[in-house]
């Protein structure tokens, strides 16, 4: 995995050099990164194992945060080791393990609020059919494709690193590797690789922003034929999902959609969507709903459900 690369590790400036604030890190990614596992494992069982989730939104909650729980850990646990560490080393297998990773789990959660902007839609603004076209055979498909998907994404992204030569500085000013740090460090002209960069991940954030923003336009417009009350849950709804998206895509788009240069404040820009929204999608899109909650209450004291209670995740 290391073929004609002078450079066998390298070295993750992070988010900050001033000690004080790195235990300050330390402390809060750490509560960020356990309240990310807990919550997600906490939503994964529940769907997993509960009686009445048989509708195709907890299907996709399921690998939600499924995603969510991956994505995080690729991530934060190297930051959380590394910030009151005085030299934070990455291997270089280490490093391009990170970047599949990142990119796998990254697009798979992308691609998964993609499925349950379209769910809603159809539930909402098509419900009589709803049942027909969002079949459990249809939502099996639809995450079957979105994991190949996400897998031809992150291996397209990794053979494009794997090809770059580095042989200049080692230091990389972020707190994980991804493609811009990298590109910089490359002793070789990456014009070309930072266009195909910006033409896969880049296309992948701002197209999908886009599909989101437009079902959820579609969706509001169509509440003015619902009652007040339930034009009013949904209108919270959608906002707070609204407000997730944005968290995570305008982060996503601005980092990889811009020229290979690095800003200083992308680091901060990737915290958003590696860390932050992991953490607030289990409240956002499970932990605020209430059949949720009661199933949380009473899973391990039902009864064993029917042969037909639930789709199987």
């Amino acid at each position: 995995m290391q073929p004609n690369k002078s450079v066998t590790e390298f070295i993750l400036l992070g988010l900050t050099q001033d000690p004080i604030r790195q235990k300050i890190v330390f402390i809060i990614f750490l509560i960020f990164n356990t309240g990310t596992v807990v919550g997600n494992l906490i939503i994964i069982v529940t769907i997993k194992f509960g009686r009445t989730f048989g509708s195709p939104m907890y299907f996709f909650l399921f690998y939600l945060s499924v995603a969510d729980t991956c994505y995080s850990t690729s991530i934060a646990p190297r930051l959380i080791v590394d910030a009151p560490s005085a030299k934070k080393v990455i291997s270089y297998n280490e490093c391009m393990t990170q970047v599949f990773a990142l990119h796998l789990f990254g697009s798979m959660e992308i691609f998964v609020l993609v499925l349950m902007a379209v769910d809603r839609y159809v539930a909402i603004c098509n419900s009589l059919h709803y049942p027909t076209i969002m079949r459990q055979q249809v939502c099996i498909m639809l995450i079957t494709l979105a994991w190949i998907g996400s897998f031809i994404h992150s291996v397209t992204q990794i053979v494009l690193v794997l090809k770059l030569p580095f042989c200049r500085s080692n230091l990389i000013d972020h707190y994980c590797c991804d493609l811009q740090p990298l590109l910089e460090l490359a002793c070789t002209d990456t014009y070309g690789i930072n266009l195909l960069f910006v033409s896969n991940s880049g296309a992948i954030c701002l197209i999908s922003f886009l599909l989101l923003m437009i079902s959820y336009f579609v969706i509001l417009h169509s509440l003015r034929n619902h009652c007040a009350e339930g034009r009013k849950k949904t209108l919270l709804t959608c906002t707070s999902h609204i407000i997730v998206v944005v968290l995570f895509f305008g982060p996503g788009i601005f980092i990889y959609t811009h020229p290979s240069t690095t800003f200083p404040m992308d680091k901060m820009m990737t915290v958003f969507y590696t860390i932050g929204t992991p953490f607030l999608n289990p409240f956002i899109y499970t932990l605020r709903n209430a059949e949720v909650k009661n199933a949380m209450k009473k899973l391990w004291s039902i009864k064993p459900k029917k042969a037909n209670d639930k789709m199987r995740v």
